[in-house]
């Protein structure tokens, strides 16, 4: 009867081994099958293995704004995410908005451009001096946005990018000027690391209409007859204020607006004066 225990057990013991090696030479064979057909690649592989000890995602825009992920539940969240990256030959035009290093021992670090908001179209959004990749926006969604420690002004983009056209549909108004108007942003520190490239290929195609007349400064900003320069003055939530200069290369004058953007009831008042409003 004993005997007849220990053999049954022996059996058992041998029927899981079996199921647990038929379980991995299954996970194995869907793996390869996911390269096989492109959804997913190897070139990872070294953040699965729990080599990467940190990983460093700096804004280019403000290089002051950085951050440093050493919690590992999300380093493998990043892994799945790059794992599944789509290889591809052509890389996005558009600027990096950051640069992803990944920091393996032994001081070997592997360096990333990440433009983000793009999914599946324009190009590589991530791409490193050899390989290009089409990347999920789940990293500005899940990985970057939970590293914000910035209340960013609800529907930032269309109150930042709505109050320069509208200021400058004012200006033009007021002035009643036909020359070109080159916008430059890159005085406006303290909001730099909210723009995005995919967000400032929209406001180019703003500045085209016929009744702007205005361009994103490229370059010298001396070349353009009538400068606009933006500076925010202060944000969070429900707040927007800026200081939008214009300075007349030809004449050598200098006007400014005032910017007062509130959110309540449900949606935003935007407000250009001339006049320096109160409180402001």
């Amino acid at each position: 009867m004993i005997k007849l225990k220990k053999f049954f057990r022996f059996k058992a013991m041998i029927i899981t081994c079996i199921l647990i090696s038929t379980l991995f030479s299954g996970c194995n064979t869907l793996e390869n099958t996911k390269v096989k057909l492109g959804v997913k690649n190897t070139d990872f592989e070294y953040i699965k293995q729990n080599k990467v000890q940190k990983i460093v995602i700096q804004n280019t825009r403000d290089q002051g704004y950085r951050f440093v992920v050493t919690d590992k539940n999300v380093i493998n969240e990043l892994y799945d995410i790059l794992s599944s990256a789509k290889e591809v030959k052509e890389k996005s035009t558009l600027q990096p908005d950051y640069i992803f290093e990944m920091h393996e021992a032994h001081d070997k670090v592997h360096k990333f451009n990440y433009v983000a908001g793009l999914d599946k179209k324009s190009g590589g959004n991530l791409y490193s001096d050899d390989k290009i990749y089409i990347v999920s926006k789940r990293i500005d969604n899940d990985i970057i946005k939970s590293f914000w420690n910035i209340r960013i002004p609800k529907d930032f983009t269309d109150i930042y990018y709505g109050s320069l056209i509208k200021t400058l549909n004012s200006y033009i108004k007021d002035t009643g000027t036909t020359k070109k108007i080159g916008v430059n942003l890159d005085e406006d520190r303290e909001i730099a690391k909210f723009i995005l490239s995919t967000d400032l290929e929209d406001f180019k195609n703003k500045l085209n209409d016929k009744n702007i007349n205005g361009e994103l400064v490229k370059g010298n900003p001396t070349e353009y007859d009538v400068l606009m320069t933006v500076k925010t003055q202060g944000y969070n939530r429900l707040l927007y204020k800026s200081i939008i200069t214009f300075y007349n290369r030809e004449e050598k004058n200098t006007e400014e607006y005032y910017v007062v953007a509130n959110y309540e009831n449900r949606s935003w008042h935007l407000n250009v004066t001339k006049d320096k409003p109160n409180n402001f």
